[in-house]
């Protein structure tokens, strides 16, 4: 990332596509698993992209060099799903295309997990998801959700036992039918 960091500082328009196609996945599949919905994560992830952009082309390149890129465009995707939070607690939720069948149902195996996400608490849905979805380091995780490390670890460990119970408890309800 340190090399992308200074192709970005000294040619932003060129080297702008390699960290889109650096990120975009992780990105994408972190806010996909926080959203549950697959269009409103790519919605989410392209927005994200491009207020990096928007916000690259004002800084001086000293401080592009010395960004830490991927938590840097992990804080502007979380900040954008909070703000899609708050601005969806205030508008009518419409009725889904997909279960009107105008689009097709998304594979089975993401209502299961949908189901099992909803089962942690937040911090710890968010946690797990920033780890092993997307990749982060505890560092860059601590940095873009602004809690301590140690906090955000702990946080990973606690979803990962909660994930694993979950997982046993529909392992063992599927063998008792």
């Amino acid at each position: 990332m340190d090399d992308l960091a200074r192709s970005l500082a000294s040619d932003l328009d060129e080297a702008f596509p390699d960290l889109v196609s650096s990120l975009q996945h992780g990105v994408f599949s972190g806010l996909r698993q926080l959203t549950g919905d697959h269009y409103r994560a790519e919605d989410l992830t392209q927005e994200a992209f491009i207020r990096a952009y928007r916000a690259m082309r004002t800084y001086p390149p000293e401080r592009i060099q010395a960004m830490q890129l991927r938590g840097w465009v992990w804080t502007i995707a979380l900040n954008l799903l909070r703000n899609d939070i708050r601005a969806q607690s205030r508008r009518p939720t419409p009725a889904r295309l997909e279960e009107a069948g105008y689009l097709p149902e998304e594979p089975p195996d993401s209502e299961a997990w949908r189901r099992r996400w909803t089962r942690l608490p937040p911090a710890q849905r968010q946690a797990v998801i920033l780890r092993h979805v997307a990749g982060l380091t505890y560092r860059e995780m601590s940095e873009v959700t602004g809690r301590p490390a140690n906090t955000v670890r702990s946080d990973v460990s606690r979803g990962l036992a909660r994930l694993r119970s979950v997982i046993e408890e529909e392992t063992k309800e599927e063998e008792r039918k």
